[in-house]
């Protein structure tokens, strides 16, 4: 065990162990200390990326460390994913994407831990998925970035052999993070994390984790529907998924939602986004992680400005905002409800709404939301 102490970053002090399990050792970073009334804030990284990489911008936010403050966070780091990691031994057999969720269990109890808000990018949030299916119980809720559901088909599987004889491995990992605009205007970005991945991160083992990631099998998740069958298998606690406008993942992502369970999910489209919403704009993602968290009952005191929102229903034409009473009344930005009376036929209205749709979401509206900001 190392305990680090840098008074320069809200993630320390820290406490990093390599926490064996069955598929491999996970590299663990702990900040804060567990709270019996409180869930613990675990984390997963996106391919090519380890935990600063992927989450400091984040979590080193001023606007941040009010959720610092109450909650722990454990940030997960795939085999070999962590900064100036050794290559893997060649007889080491890199863990699917189902096997690294089946891990998580282990973190869990090697840290004693209830249960778990997971906030997952890419990669880190299909694991985080499949590890809330497979253990509802352990999962309070679930913040997505990127998620996509889908196993990759024919196409795409030859698509990316096509890819590995004609791209670096540097090439195809941002391609997997950027979307092309953003390639090709935000220089500065996309330098800095082909820096990063080429100079941090251990080019084999990287390449073993994109792969296992490439191979991963469909999460098979279905929309109950009220009056049919209502046992399908889903996501049992409330999610915010969200994803950049820009983002490559933005079709995908805009998938998942329809196939989750209306009333506990939150599709979060980011307007002038890229592929990494926490680093491009994360005050507005903290922003909307803190109403989700509120929404859980936490954080009810705590102080948050408004976002112009934009919500889509799937039923009947309401207000967001439930009944719930709130600490914070400030006036409500102007925003749009879209109405889908069913599959067939589309209705629109409009009226105000804010982001506490994210905090009433899981309060029983029985809508899909989809909030632009």
């Amino acid at each position: 065990m190392v305990l680090e102490n840098d008074c320069d970053s809200v993630f320390n002090p820290q406490i990093t162990e390599h926490v064996e399990t069955q598929y491999g050792n996970l590299h663990c970073i702990m900040s804060g200390t567990p709270k019996a009334n409180h869930p613990v804030i675990l984390t997963f990284h996106d391919v090519g990326l380890n935990y600063k990489s992927c989450f400091e911008s984040l979590f080193n936010h001023q606007d941040m460390q009010e959720i610092n403050r109450h909650f722990p966070v454990c940030h997960i780091e795939a085999p070999g994913q962590h900064e100036a990691a050794k290559t893997l031994p060649a007889a080491y057999t890199y863990p699917s994407m189902d096997q690294l969720s089946e891990a998580l269990a282990s973190v869990l109890k090697h840290f004693g831990f209830r249960s778990i808000i997971g906030l997952g990018v890419g990669a880190g949030a299909y694991i985080l998925a499949r590890f809330a299916l497979n253990h509802p119980d352990l999962v309070d809720g679930l913040v997505l970035i990127n998620i996509n559901p889908n196993a990759k088909g024919l196409m795409d599987t030859f698509a990316n052999k096509i890819t590995e004889w004609t791209q670096t491995l540097p090439d195809a990992v941002i391609a997997n993070l950027f979307g092309k605009d953003e390639i090709q205007t935000n220089h500065d970005l996309i330098a800095t994390y082909r820096h990063l991945i080429t100079t941090t991160m251990n080019q084999s083992n990287v390449s073993q984790f994109f792969r296992s990631y490439n191979h991963r099998n469909a999460l098979d998740v279905e929309r109950p529907i009220p009056g049919g069958n209502i046992n399908v298998r889903t996501l049992k606690c409330a999610a915010l998924l969200i994803v950049g406008d820009n983002s490559p993942a933005v079709d995908v992502v805009v998938d998942c939602n329809s196939k989750l369970n209306p009333t506990t999910t939150t599709l979060l489209k980011m307007a002038d986004c890229g592929g990494l919403p926490q680093v491009d704009q994360p005050a507005k993602v903290i922003e909307a992680f803190k109403y989700f968290i509120q929404g859980m009952g936490y954080l009810s005191s705590a102080s948050m400005t408004r976002l112009r929102s934009r919500t889509t229903s799937s039923s009947s034409l309401m207000s967001l905002d439930g009944p719930r009473s709130r600490a914070h009344t400030n006036e409500l930005q102007r925003g749009q409800i879209h109405s889908r009376g069913n599959e067939e036929k589309r209705v629109r209205s409009h009226t105000d709404v804010s982001m506490d749709s994210i905090s009433s979401m899981n309060q029983s509206v029985s809508k899909a939301t989809e909030v632009a900001c």
